[in-house]
C-alpha cells in the first residue's frame, strides 16, 4: 500500500482536485433542493449544516477540505519556481484548511443578530471570509504566471475571468448583508456563483495538470 501511494502520489493528488469540487457542489446542490424549508436563493450554503440533517454538509466541508489539501501537493510539485510557485500553493492551502475547519465550526442561522452569534458561528464566519477574500487573490496570482508561461497561457483568460466574477459576487454579498434589498433576498444565489466559479477554476486547473501528466507519461 505504501509503495502504491508513493508511486501514484501525484495522480492521487490531481484526482483529488477534480473529484473534490464536483462532489462538494453536487452534495450542497442536492441537499439544498431536497431540504424542507431551505431556499438556495436566499440562504447560504453553510446553513445546510444546521438541523438534524446538518451532518451531511458538515461532512461535505470536511471531505472537500481534505481533498483540496491533497490537491495542493500536485500544485506545489508543478510550480516549483517562478511566479506563483510560493504564494500560489500557500494561498490554496489556507483556503483548503478554511473549508475543512468550516465543517466542525458550524455556522449560525442567517436570521440571528450579530450579538446573538455563537463562538463557533463567529469562527465559521471568519474562515468563510478568508475563503472569499483569498479566492480571487489566488486566481490573480496564478493569472500572473499563466499569462507569461507558454505551457499555461491557455488558462490565463479563464483564470482572470474567474477572478473578476468572484470579486463582483463578493462585493454583492457584502452589499446584500444590508436588508431589505433585492440582493439580500438572493444572497444564496450570489454566494453559489462565487463558490461554483472558484471551484470550477480549481477543477480546470486539476484537469490541466492531469492532461499534462498524461502527456509526460506518454512521451
Amino acid at each position: 500500500m505504501k509503495n502504491f501511494l508513493k508511486q501514484n502520489r501525484l495522480k492521487i493528488s490531481i484526482w483529488a482536485g477534480m473529484v473534490g469540487p464536483v462532489l462538494f457542489v453536487t452534495v450542497f446542490t442536492l441537499e439544498g433542493w431536497f431540504r424542507p424549508g431551505y431556499s438556495s436563493l436566499g440562504m447560504y450554503v453553510s446553513e445546510l449544516s444546521l438541523g438534524p440533517r446538518g451532518w451531511i454538509q458538515i461532512v461535505n466541508f470536511i471531505i472537500f477540505g481534505l481533498l483540496f489539501l491533497i490537491f495542493t501537493l500536485a500544485v506545489s510539485q508543478e510550480f516549483k519556481d517562478g511566479k506563483a510557485s510560493k504564494a500560489g500553493p500557500i494561498l490554496l492551502t489556507i483556503i483548503a484548511f478554511c473549508f475543512l475547519i468550516s465543517g466542525p465550526f458550524v455556522t449560525d442561522p442567517g436570521t440571528i443578530f450579530t450579538y446573538q452569534m455563537s463562538w463557533h458561528g463567529i469562527l465559521h464566519g471568519i474562515f468563510g471570509a478568508i475563503v472569499f477574500s483569498l479566492a480571487p487573490v489566488s486566481c490573480f496570482i496564478f493569472y500572473r504566471r499563466f499569462r507569461e508561461d507558454t505551457k499555461w497561457q491557455r488558462l490565463s483568460k479563464w483564470t482572470i475571468t474567474a477572478c473578476i466574477i468572484i470579486v463582483i459576487a463578493v462585493i454583492l454579498m457584502k452589499i446584500g448583508q444590508i436588508p431589505p434589498s433585492i440582493i439580500n433576498a438572493n444572497v444564496g444565489l450570489i454566494q453559489r456563483i462565487a463558490l461554483i466559479t472558484y471551484l470550477s477554476w480549481i477543477f480546470t486547473l486539476a484537469l490541466a495538470l492531469y492532461r499534462k501528466n498524461l502527456q509526460n507519461r506518454v512521451s
